[in-house]
């Protein structure tokens, strides 16, 4: 067990040095800050002033180092476009993310599994073809279109939530939160059911072709020879045994869901950091996208080690083939 995490750790660790060079590379090649600074009409001598107080006199790889020690400590600098510190402007922007996701990814989950066991035991069934059919349209639209038409039917015709904002919020000492408020519930609905449209229907195609997968293996037949009821067998063992590839997939829908809620932020001016990004991107805010860019690597990285273990806790071949390695 401790052999298996340190080699995650160790693996996790050149990823995020990777991350951190290409993220490095953002302020070597994609403009110069000092220009963002000081704009066009600076003078040369005030230029080679702010280039030696930055650092960016120094050899690369020199720069490269107070760069990963920097970005160790959540430290990214100065925002170009507004001038703050880029951790307090991602510490700000972080919990509207974060609670998009989860409400997204909670939902996907809760209805998804359900979706997909209902599907694959009743396969056939009016109510099986029909979430067939829905998920294909889930799958098949793009986000930005499920956001408008959102918008359109329950927004504007309807008036039963608000097309953007996230409403009111409480702080926690640094989190600020809307979950806890019945405006914030309001204005979270329909974004969050944009985002979890598409999971949702991805999770429900997955269990269901796993559970038909399971169905059809030779322990299934046996429990059923020995006369196990219905119930035991579909969910004490096919949905169990189900369950161990599906846990990869959410695992990386919940970092796929922070990563690139960037469209279901703009288009319901949810303020949270794809909205940010998008922001960085459209006037050149390389600190922001750099940190950005670390920060989802993290995301993904911590994500994958938790999904490493669960698969080490739930799956005993890979107990049995860490002790037999030894």
């Amino acid at each position: 067990m401790f052999a298996f995490i340190l080699r995650r750790l160790m693996q996790a660790v050149i990823v995020m040095v990777s991350v951190a060079f290409i993220a490095f590379l953002l302020f070597q090649y994609v403009g110069d800050p000092v220009v963002f600074l000081l704009g066009q009409d600076a003078k040369p001598d005030q230029i080679r002033q702010l280039r030696a107080d930055l650092g960016l006199d120094q050899p690369f790889f020199v720069q490269f180092w107070h760069f990963l020690v920097n970005a160790s400590q959540g430290e990214f600098g100065l925002s170009l476009r507004q001038g703050a510190k880029v951790s307090r402007l991602i510490g700000e922007r972080f919990p509207a993310t974060f609670e998009l996701a989860l409400v997204a990814a909670t939902g996907a989950v809760v209805i998804g599994i359900p979706m997909g066991v209902y599907a694959a035991l009743r396969r056939g069934t009016f109510m099986s073809q029909l979430f067939l059919t829905l998920s294909l349209l889930g799958v098949s639209l793009p986000t930005f279109l499920i956001g408008i038409l959102l918008i359109l039917l329950f927004a504007v015709l309807l008036g039963w939530f608000p097309s953007f904002g996230r409403g009111d919020v409480v702080s926690l000492g640094w989190w600020h939160t809307g979950l806890l408020t019945a405006d914030g519930w309001h204005h979270i609905v329909l974004p969050a059911v944009t985002l979890a449209i598409f999971q949702l229907t991805l999770i429900m195609r997955l269990v269901r072709s796993e559970m038909l997968e399971v169905l059809r293996t030779d322990y299934i037949k046996f429990a059923r020879a020995r006369g196990l009821p219905d119930r035991a067998i579909h969910f004490g063992h096919a949905l169990k045994n189900t369950l161990v590839p599906v846990m990869t997939i959410i695992g990386l829908q919940v970092g796929t869901l922070i990563a690139f809620s960037i469209i279901t932020e703009t288009v319901f001016q949810w303020p949270g950091m794809g909205l940010l990004f998008i922001q960085a991107v459209t006037f050149a805010d390389i600190p922001v996208m750099a940190a950005y860019l670390c920060l989802i690597a993290l995301i993904f990285v911590v994500i994958n080690l938790v999904v490493d273990l669960l698969y080490f806790a739930v799956d005993p071949r890979l107990r049995l083939g860490g002790a037999g390695a030894h």
